[in-house]
């Protein structure tokens, strides 16, 4: 008998984690690494919410709290639907959790029985398939392409339901390609959804804040209010707010499915934490100035890194609407030999390549669902992605 579950034989660990942690590996053995893997802004979280969670502190609001969430937080997360997304949510709507993550964990968790099917656009954030699957649930993957702006058609969508279907995450903009789709192509997707009463949709909104060159995000629920019901609308503070190790994350949606994730946060992590969601209340109901501006930090780096791979031999590069990411293809360096004589057969060569040969740690597109391609995070210093996309051209350019 084995001691170890089953259950972790359909999982494997986080691939972007994984990056992160052997660069910080190499570094500490004194190499000289530049690490694009980690989807983690740059930016320090604002003042004046680091001064909210030292003065919870001070409070001693360190107690154990409601399960899933304070109700001052619940508030705000109401309020911050109603003001920034036109969506209309009571406290009973609301769940807070531990990272944006958990709140996948929990829905997925919550609702899944063996054989359920979720859909699932390529590429995707590694963690939901693993989640699904964890979960006993099946992931339906709908391939997209570079020339689609990796964004999925209305007719991949209604080929992809089935009887079985019981959600459809959908992502927009996107980790790892930062697409992220108009009002009228969610308008499109919506009337195959609306033909189909009994898939939910779980709507990760975690890049909202984060878009470029006038692009207007909309959420889902809010664009096809006949979805409004089944849609569960998950956000958090991790990136717009450079709160990442702040952990929460939250979601609105059907008062009932609300209920049932937190019986199962209730016997696993219980409460997030109080000092966090005290932190939360102030940056939901504090001044958004630095949003703008931060904004236009990342859409200076994003132009870069697109110039410049687009600069780079068999690198493909397309310029994405949102998020910290760009997604491009190295079709045009499978089959070339390195250096060293080893052939670049696939994207998990190349970024193997780049990073033990110069020094740039990325994300391979295999874990994300699509190949040929690499996910470069362009969350960090100007200075450091130069640095990293002339090391890549150098790359490339030593192919042969």
């Amino acid at each position: 008998m084995s001691f170890l579950s089953r259950s972790l034989d359909r999982i494997k660990p986080s691939p972007t984690i994984a990056v992160t942690t052997k660069a910080a590996e190499l570094k500490a053995a004194g190499k000289d690494v530049i690490g694009l893997g980690a989807g983690e802004p740059d930016f320090d979280t604002p003042d004046h919410i680091k001064e909210a969670a030292i003065a919870a502190i001070r409070a001693g609001d360190t107690k154990y709290t409601a399960v899933d969430g304070t109700p001052a937080l619940k508030k705000a997360i109401v309020e911050k639907f109603r003001r920034e997304n036109g969506l209309t949510y009571d406290v009973s709507q609301i769940t807070v959790n531990a990272g944006g993550k958990h709140t996948v964990y929990n829905a997925m968790m919550a609702t899944l029985n063996p054989g359920d099917e979720v859909v699932i656009p390529c590429p995707y954030w590694v963690s939901y398939p693993d989640i699904v699957l964890l979960a006993q649930g099946v992931p339906v993957f709908v391939p997209t392409t570079l020339e689609q702006n990796f964004k999925m058609s209305p007719e991949a969508l209604e080929a992809a339901i089935t009887p079985k279907t019981k959600w459809l995450i959908f992502n927009s903009p996107s980790n790892p390609s930062g697409a992220a789709y108009s009002e009228a192509e969610i308008k499109a997707l919506g009337e195959v959804l609306k033909r189909h009463p009994h898939v939910h949709i779980f709507s990760d909104d975690i890049y909202e804040h984060l878009v470029y060159d006038d692009f207007k995000f909309k959420t889902i629920a809010a664009v096809v209010p006949e979805l409004y019901e089944r849609t569960l609308t998950m956000n958090g503070v991790a990136k717009a707010y450079a709160m990442t190790g702040w952990r929460i994350g939250y979601a609105g949606g059907d008062a009932k499915l609300v209920k049932a994730i937190a019986k199962v946060q209730s016997q696993s992590t219980s409460n997030p934490c109080s000092i966090s969601m005290a932190a939360t209340v102030a940056a939901l109901n504090g001044p958004t100035d630095f949003f703008a501006e931060r904004a236009a930090v990342f859409k200076g780096r994003r132009d870069l890194v697109v110039d410049m791979l687009n600069a780079a031999d068999g690198i493909t590069c397309p310029k994405p609407e949102g998020a910290f990411y760009v997604y491009p293809s190295i079709a045009g360096c499978i089959g070339k030999t390195t250096p060293k004589g080893q052939k670049i057969l696939s994207d998990s060569d190349f970024v193997t390549y780049i990073l033990e040969d110069f020094g740039v740690a990325a994300v391979q597109g295999e874990a994300f669902g699509t190949s040929p391609h690499f996910r470069v995070s362009y969350a960090t210093s100007t200075e450091a992605l130069t640095k990293a996309c002339t090391r890549i051209q150098e790359a490339c350019a030593a192919l042969k």
